[in-house]
């Protein structure tokens, strides 16, 4: 009884292995085979929500499309559950970024038979197709995205600053608007005329408010002229830093090949911890 225990164990456990190997294996074809087809279901699980939020085709077909949600739901589900059993570690994928995203992609389907408005939730299936990166092995990508992420960081405070300037600068011209152009014109309130700013100076321009007095016609030009400067100031920012960035990388000496420990100094060529030659230091 005992050996048939451990067989079945053993069995159990290459079971698993083989489905880790396919569900989360990138480098595998089996592995390949599965994710592209994921992806596959993906995006035809989003397009089945974009068409069922078309009326006539809703009308015509939508048990189909209904039917379609669920095998698709059903498919998602057994494997959120696969992925779950087949790791070693289930509780850190279920709290990673792609685990969570996971479960929400399948509670929508469910939810609907108590609150049926959460079905259209079920859009958020978009965000896995973010697992694209991860499936083709795209480093190239993912060190870009790693780049304007830390870019974006260390602008943080530049961008805060600007902000805080355009809030008190719309503000300002929106009391300024309020006071010279006539409530017929649409500038009932203080808080309609700084929605009016913020919208001229997005050079977004909705029309539904427009001054009316040559002065105020004055005001508005201004606005759109600064408009202009104000959307390149966050992305001239933000573009700084990145290059600033590589600049900074162009310096430092390469991480140890061998041991992957860093340089003890910029101008190092051989590794402090194994002794290894770091190579020409770039420039």
């Amino acid at each position: 009884m005992r050996a048939r225990k451990q067989k079945v164990k053993t069995y159990l456990d290459k079971l698993r292995q083989r489905i880790n190997i396919i569900i989360h294996g990138v480098n595998t074809p089996m592995g390949k085979i599965f994710d592209i087809a994921l992806l596959f279901i993906i995006l035809l699980s989003v397009l089945l929500v974009l068409l069922e939020s078309v009326q006539n085709l809703d009308d015509q077909y939508h048990d189909i499309l209904v039917l379609a949600e669920w095998v698709i739901t059903i498919f998602f589900t057994i494997e959120y559950i696969l992925r779950i059993v087949s790791t070693r570690k289930p509780l850190k994928y279920m709290l990673s970024f792609y685990g969570i995203i996971d479960l929400i992609s399948i509670m929508p389907m469910y939810l609907s038979f108590f609150i049926p408005s959460t079905k259209i939730l079920s859009v958020v299936r978009a965000l896995r197709l973010l697992r694209l990166f991860r499936i083709l092995n795209l480093g190239n990508f993912t060190g870009q995205a790693a780049e304007l992420k830390l870019a974006i960081n260390a602008s943080r405070t530049a961008i805060t600053v600007f902000v805080y300037f355009i809030i008190i600068i719309s503000i300002l011209l929106g009391a300024v608007m309020y006071v010279v152009e006539p409530v017929e014109s649409g500038f009932t309130s203080i808080p309609t005329s700084i929605y009016w700013c913020i919208v001229t100076l997005t050079t977004v321009g909705y029309g539904d408010i427009a001054p009316v007095t040559a002065l105020g016609k004055g005001i508005a030009s201004l606005i759109m002229i600064m408009g202009y400067g104000i959307i390149a100031v966050p992305t001239g920012i933000v573009t700084a830093q990145v290059a600033n960035g590589k600049n900074r990388r162009k310096v430092y000496a390469p991480n140890c090949p061998t041991c992957k420990a860093v340089p003890s100094s910029d101008d190092a060529h051989f590794c402090h911890n194994c002794g290894t030659k770091l190579g020409a230091i770039l420039k």
